[in-house]
């Protein structure tokens, strides 16, 4: 069954870095592989022939917006996919559900696919209502029009910290997450690595998995993508 990999590189790379990536990198795969470099380097990566994404884009389509990429200038240079919603946009830069919304609704005006991240902290964890919380996340930032969509499940105490949920809690969320889209692919988030990925893609309701700092070492990818 083919999977979906997204490699978010976040803000890391450089030209140099990427001509040393593509040589150690085995191209062929029946999956999906989206790679998503910061935005100066998404030229770049085009003529390797693999699906591209931004990390995020505006809310707006175009104006006095200093430092904002529109969706449409990301459509414009060869990307098909954005991701909105990272846990760490919406920890550092206090980015809220109804701005994702809003940034999911002009990706998919602009022809892109918006990958929606959700995700819940470890005291929300602790306290039981992760799913619930989890939920309402979602509700409130999916576009009014919800085909041609991605949706990613980040828990946040998994992110950066080596630490990744165990298969029983992906199930757990994921099937909660069908219940409210039947047909929508979704994808885990959070240190995903060569170790863990076979035994993530193998769960029910994983159609593909949100990859951060491992999808940096070639070789690592290269397993992941394997599993």
């Amino acid at each position: 069954m083919s999977k979906i990999i997204v490699a978010n590189w976040k803000m890391n790379g450089s030209f140099e870095f990427i001509e040393e990536f593509f040589q150690s990198f085995e191209s062929t795969t029946n999956h999906t592989l989206i790679f998503c470099p910061p935005f100066p380097y998404i030229s770049a990566i085009k003529s390797h022939g693999f699906s591209l994404g931004a990390q995020d884009c505006s809310p707006h389509t175009h104006g006095a917006y200093t430092g904002d990429i529109s969706a449409k200038m990301i459509k414009d240079i060869g990307a098909d996919y954005v991701i909105v919603g990272h846990s760490e946009r919406r920890h550092y830069h206090g980015e809220s559900s109804q701005l994702i919304k809003d940034k999911a609704t002009v990706a998919l005006d602009a022809g892109l696919t918006p990958i929606i991240c959700v995700g819940e902290s470890h005291q929300v964890r602790q306290s039981g209502s992760h799913i619930q919380f989890v939920i309402d996340q979602l509700q409130a930032s999916l576009p009014d029009h919800r085909q041609n969509i991605l949706v990613a499940y980040e828990p946040v105490w998994a992110i950066g910290t080596g630490l990744t949920a165990s298969p029983d809690d992906i199930g757990e969320m994921h099937a909660a997450l069908r219940n409210i889209l039947p047909t929508t692919p979704l994808l885990y988030g959070g240190s995903v690595n060569q170790e863990n990925a076979s035994v993530i893609l193998a769960l029910d309701n994983v159609e593909g998995v949100l990859v951060g700092g491992a999808s940096l070492k070639p070789q690592e990818l290269n397993q992941i993508v394997k599993s």
